[in-house]
């Protein structure tokens, strides 16, 4: 118990910057606080945490102790909320966001046999390529591709990883060939995602060797499936996260290129309110999606760079 309440207090501390708040959140004397955070210290042989007389901030270690600290101690919370919810009647209103392509390809599908599971809720999918802020408009659950949340009240779990990939038609390719070097990227057109941090920088890495190209866009959108249209129609060249276009590729409607050649991964996230009384109707939904996700083994594919369409 002294362990769990050293770990608790400690992911405080981190995220008020402050011994005295941090106690006070959890109901601890200071003495108390300063007690347990040297314990914690002896017991991993770190200083996890630095003050003088005017402030308290995180060394090294523990800044990385406390990223791993922080989703162990939300994996437990879950577990136990998890457990006291088991007979608990799932119902009521439910509302998920995320970009739209992902909501379209692995959302709405999921949701006639969620429905069929859980009758009594009412699912309202939100769609949109932008990050609201969670707790303002009221979200539920949300699926993001970022790690954290600027909200250190959202807890943040890794759903699936997923490749980047560049992908082409059959007919762009035989018009313009097919590309060997990142270098031949120079001599193609390229459909580029506005919401992407430096839509037109590749970042390549292979055994060890890095190579940056700037790309030329002939066309771009915010919406991905407006990208993937045109890239179907063989207007240019498409740098997708593999969730998008997996299909397409194995139906041979368009082909991977520089297949030895590695992007930059994406995690696919799941973002909620951190509460210790996770609504049930949450719990399940996330449950619901995570299992179908290690199912369908949807991060193996995705992360499978030399997965030839019909294999």
């Amino acid at each position: 118990m002294d362990y769990w309440n050293q770990l608790r207090l400690f992911i405080q501390i981190a995220e008020t910057g402050s011994m005295s708040r941090a106690a006070e959140a959890l109901g601890q004397s200071n003495a108390a606080a300063s007690r347990y955070l040297a314990e914690l210290e002896r017991r991993l042989s770190v200083r996890l945490v630095e003050r003088n007389t005017r402030r308290l901030w995180l060394t090294e270690s523990g800044e990385a102790f406390y990223t791993r600290c922080k989703s162990a101690v939300a994996e437990i919370e879950e577990a136990e909320t998890a457990a006291a919810a088991a007979t608990a009647h799932v119902a009521g209103n439910l509302r998920v966001t995320g970009p739209l392509s992902f909501c379209m390809i692995h959302i709405g599908p999921l949701l006639p046999l969620f429905r069929q599971r859980y009758p009594d809720v009412i699912v309202e999918v939100i769609a949109a390529n932008r990050y609201d802020n969670i707790i303002d408009s009221g979200i539920d659950v949300a699926f993001r591709t970022r790690y954290a949340e600027p909200d250190s009240s959202i807890t943040v779990r890794r759903l699936a990883r997923t490749s980047r990939a560049i992908v082409a038609s059959p007919s762009y390719l035989a018009r313009r060939g097919t590309p060997t070097h990142p270098d031949d990227l120079d001599e193609h057109d390229f459909l580029t995602y506005l919401h992407t941090t430096y839509p037109k920088d590749l970042h390549f890495e292979r055994d060890g060797e890095t190579i940056t190209k700037t790309i030329r866009g002939v066309a771009s959108a915010n919406e991905a499936q407006i990208l993937r249209q045109a890239a179907l129609g063989g207007l240019g060249m498409l740098v997708q996260p593999n969730y998008l276009h997996y299909d397409d590729v194995r139906a041979g409607s368009l082909v991977r290129v520089l297949r030895d050649w590695k992007l930059p991964s994406i995690d696919i996230n799941i973002a909620y309110p951190s509460s210790s009384y996770l609504p049930a109707r949450s719990r399940a939904f996330i449950d619901f999606v995570i299992e179908h996700f290690r199912a369908m083994k949807f991060e193996q594919k995705w992360t499978d760079r030399f997965a030839e369409a019909g294999s």
